[in-house]
């Protein structure tokens, strides 16, 4: 991909790294066995060793930003960095345009050892256009109209003109000038609940909103760690909650003060003795016990695993608070304030305070996922944002080993709930709400229940198929597509999420890009040819997102339906490498199309056909001849296409067209922009029986780039 890589392997741009202290280790993922490398593969960093490098990026943002390709107004501000053993990085970058924050428009940058860019991962590919930064809505009129369109609270109200921030919105189609604004009414969290709505800063259209509370509604116990060992604080006259061995974090009882402010009547939790709580919630200390104990097993459990130091990876620990506002049946993690909130339950659950084991594993991976990722918590990376917190909250609650909560992939396990759980990992569906299979309308579900998505891929990955019975509960690997295999262990699942969290997933990833982003973490870690990546793409097959990769051993797939859920083509398929898994084989391309780069998400596999998208004046041509039309039946040619464009409105500027022996069956363009990839269909006919040549031909202009991806080609 030479001209469209300009965003990532062929600038190849030269940046001064500065002074880094890091130890060099194997490099190349090619290099790696089976064996892999240890946690996900990045190094442990000193507080100043990470300030440093954060700054070197900083230094090097605008060379960056023109290595990109993005516009004179975007600037790029360093948000993270990440050094693998071999001393390459991974630079996270928030996106401003005009001094605008933009959201979706953050990305990382992928740096060899000695600086150049070899690859890039963007929210929003490409320089953001949008057409004027004056609003003709006032901040007040957004205020007003996000009342009107909250979804999430009932009596929606905000604090006028201060509610809303003027944005640029990239998450959608098209970059528009938008305003974010916060509502507050009823919701799940309460009569508090807190709402993002973001409106066209022009027209007043919604366009997309959320909570602001990532919560986990009715989880936890709290009161069933048993006794454990604290980390506290000892002063001149007795002890206090606070955890100087885990980055300082503080519990304070909240004396039930709202969730909108946890800290109104918030006071230390203090005593003469070292001796805390009784096991019941007859002491106000025995929830802070559980609270302290939870949230320091799931920063040991961060450090131990992945050498991250904290919920930044700074060495903060973020203050907790217990006892928050009155029949709270909910907990909750907000970046804004970087601390976390515990409700005391209500009689929906026997007042049992939300202050379980994976409940606060729950709550302080959103931290982790607001400081890598960023997941947007709207859509399928809402969902993705819910797994994530299940996925390390289940491995915290495993790696504490704690007699009283043993590990198991049950979400809430210790809630007093009539089912006795909040969700399942290894059967979603069994709550009668959750996601076990992808299918199109997920994006539109709660995240709450489009997480099972994740959750039973994870499963799927760590565990594999079949009955087990883990820490005493009852588990059942079901799949999607009947498929059976082992999985890898939940240890090595475990890095290659953590990996592609941190390293290739950015806010707008969906469950696509979350596949590419995993397979290419446990390529990483394993190998490209390695089981680990081949169970992995197993995995996603099983839930529905995409096929599986051939066996490195045996060289063939398993049965495994794309996303939609379609099925094998019929037999009579003579078109060569459809899937594009055999690289250029078979095809003739005008230039560099045929690509597996991580820029964009293949449908299937891991290759793709990447056409156009450049933003001015091209032509490019994909092509393969002597395909042999089936004689009987009604033939049919079917692809897969994902269109993203930076075009607007309903004209066709740029166009793809799908051509049989020189003649035009079927024109897309941008007007038939995707949030994922869309499945298309074109009767042959026509052809029945035939030779025939198939050709992709793409026409962009002169003004604002248009991307085709064509994937899973087939006649049958």
């Amino acid at each position: 991909m030479n001209r469209k890589n300009a965003l990532a392997t062929a600038v190849a741009a030269a940046l001064a790294l500065g002074t880094v202290s890091v130890v060099a280790a194997q490099s190349t993922a090619a290099a790696h066995s089976s064996a892999g490398r240890p946690g996900a593969g990045f190094r442990a960093m000193t507080a100043d060793t990470r300030r440093e490098a954060i700054r070197t990026a900083d230094r090097n943002a605008p060379a960056t930003a023109r290595a990109l390709g993005l516009g004179p107004t975007e600037h790029l501000v360093a948000k993270d960095v990440l050094i693998d053993a071999d001393g390459a990085r991974h630079v996270r970058y928030d996106r401003t345009y005009g001094d605008l924050p933009v959201i979706g428009g953050d990305l990382v940058v992928h740096l060899a050892e000695d600086g150049r860019i070899s690859g890039s991962d963007l929210a929003h590919p490409g320089a953001i256009r949008i057409a004027d930064t004056s609003p003709k809505l006032t901040p007040a009129d957004a205020s007003a109209v996000a009342v009107k369109h909250a979804e999430h609270v009932k009596h929606a109200k905000t604090k006028g003109s201060d509610s809303s921030t003027l944005v640029v919105y990239a998450a959608g189609k098209a970059p528009v000038l938008a305003y974010r604004s916060t509502v507050t009414g009823a919701g799940e969290a309460g009569p508090a609940s807190r709402q993002a709505v973001i409106v066209d800063a022009h027209s007043g259209a919604p366009l997309d909103q959320y909570e602001l509370h990532q919560n986990v509604t009715g989880t936890g116990n709290g009161i069933n760690v048993g006794q454990v060992s604290l980390e506290t604080t000892q002063t001149g006259s007795g002890y206090t909650l606070t955890d100087a061995a885990h980055g300082g974090t503080v519990v304070y009882d909240s004396y039930n003060s709202s969730q909108s402010s946890p800290t109104q009547n918030a006071r230390a939790f203090t005593k003469s003795t070292n001796s805390w709580g009784n096991g019941t919630s007859s002491s106000r200390e025995s929830a802070a016990v559980d609270a302290a104990y939870g949230l320091a097993r799931t920063w040991d459990y961060y450090k131990n695993a992945f050498n991250r130091s904290g919920i930044r990876n700074d060495g903060r620990g973020a203050p907790a608070y217990v006892h928050v506002d009155t029949n709270l049946v909910n907990a909750f993690y907000v970046d804004d304030c970087f601390c976390m909130s515990f409700g005391d339950g209500s009689s929906q659950n026997g007042n049992t305070p939300l202050t379980a084991l994976d409940v606060a594993g729950h709550e302080m991976s959103h931290g982790v996922t607001a400081a890598t990722a960023g997941l947007n918590y709207s859509g399928e990376s809402g969902g993705l944002n819910e797994a994530t917190s299940d996925i390390f909250g289940t491995m915290v609650e495993f790696s504490a080993a704690n007699a009283g909560d043993p590990g198991d992939y049950y979400i809430g396990e210790k809630v007093n709930m009539p089912n006795g759980y909040l969700r399942r990992m290894d059967n979603p569906a069994a709550d009668g709400n959750s996601l076990s299979c992808w299918t199109s309308s997920a994006g539109s579900s709660d995240v709450h229940y489009s997480s099972g998505i994740g959750n039973h891929f994870f499963y799927l990955a760590a565990e594999g198929t079949g009955t087990k019975t883990i820490g005493g509960r009852s588990h059942n690997g079901t799949t999607c597509n009947n498929d059976t295999f082992t999985g890898i262990g939940k240890d090595k699942a475990a890095a290659v999420w953590y990996r592609a969290l941190s390293a290739y997933m950015t806010s707008t990833t969906n469950y696509a890009g979350a596949r590419t982003a995993t397979l290419q973490a446990a390529a990483d870690l394993y190998g490209t040819n390695s089981q680990e990546r081949y169970l992995i793409s197993k995995a996603w097959a099983a839930v529905s997102v995409g096929t599986a990769l051939p066996d490195p051993g045996t060289g063939t797939g398993s049965p495994s339906p794309s996303p939609s859920g379609s099925t094998t083509p019929p037999s009579g398929n003579t078109l060569a490498n459809g899937t594009f898994e055999r690289g250029t084989g078979g095809w003739t391309q005008s230039d560099d199309i045929i690509t597996n780069s991580t820029l964009q998400a293949a449908h299937g596999g891991s290759w793709y056909a990447w056409m156009m998208g450049y933003g001015a004046a091209a032509v490019e041509s994909l092509s393969q001849s002597g395909i042999a039309v089936p004689s009987t039946g009604t033939p049919k040619l079917t692809f897969w296409l994902k269109v993203v464009t930076q075009e607007s409105g309903s004209a066709a500027y740029d166009t793809l067209k799908v051509k049989v022996n020189g003649t035009t069956l079927a024109t897309y363009s941008n007007a038939n922009a995707s949030s994922g990839y869309v499945q298309k269909s074109i009767d042959l006919s026509a052809y029945k029986g035939q030779t025939v040549k198939l050709e992709f031909a793409g026409t962009e202009d002169a003004y604002l780039s248009t991307v085709f991806l064509a994937d899973d080609i087939a006649i049958g």
